[in-house]
């Protein structure tokens, strides 16, 4: 009985149109067991910080707003080749409750995330279920800048030193182009 029903933990804000669902599917995205976590950073506008969610935060503070990160939001895509309606909702059901009682949160704020249930989602555990969804969260957050430039592993491509090191034959008794 540790952690009440209903509407007691925060409400996480949700992603609500088709765009930004595409820009966190170009994004960042990690595979778990009974999930895809896809991640991309949202750009705040002026008209959001107006219109939206953190007027409430600078009312009255002048013309001028203070750097505002925006909490995360959370979109779930549960497709119709899991199953049907009952199955798709049970699985959503589930992923919503299990991010909601995730303390603390480990999301980026400024994020968006995108949910893309798996059918293993409706069948673990709800403890698993929650401990994959702070792993891939976790690990979004870990890879925030891979490497731009790929080792080269001693590949072929790589310039001889000399002439004679050119002319060398390989393991195989081929001789390198170039």
């Amino acid at each position: 009985m540790g952690e009440p029903r209903g509407t007691a933990g925060a409400a996480l804000e949700r992603l609500r149109r088709r765009a930004d669902f595409l820009r966190a599917a170009k994004g960042k995205r990690f595979h778990a067991r009974g999930l895809t976590l896809q991640a991309a950073p949202r750009s705040i506008g002026q008209e959001q910080l107006v219109n939206g969610s953190a007027r409430d935060e600078w009312a009255g503070a002048g013309d001028i707003p203070p750097s505002f990160e925006p909490p995360p939001r959370f979109g779930f895509t549960i497709t119709k080749r899991l199953g049907s309606a009952v199955r798709r909702n049970r699985i959503r059901r589930r992923l919503k409750e299990a991010l909601r009682l995730l303390k603390p949160l480990p999301a980026r704020r400024g994020y968006d995330y995108v949910i893309v249930a798996r059918p293993e989602a409706l069948g673990m555990s709800f403890r698993c279920l929650q401990s994959e969804l702070m792993r891939a969260l976790g690990k979004l957050d870990a890879r925030k800048n891979p490497p731009s430039i790929r080792p080269d592993h001693g590949r072929a491509d790589t310039v001889f030193a000399s002439e004679e090191e050119a002319s060398r034959k390989s393991s195989k008794g081929r001789t390198p182009k170039g």
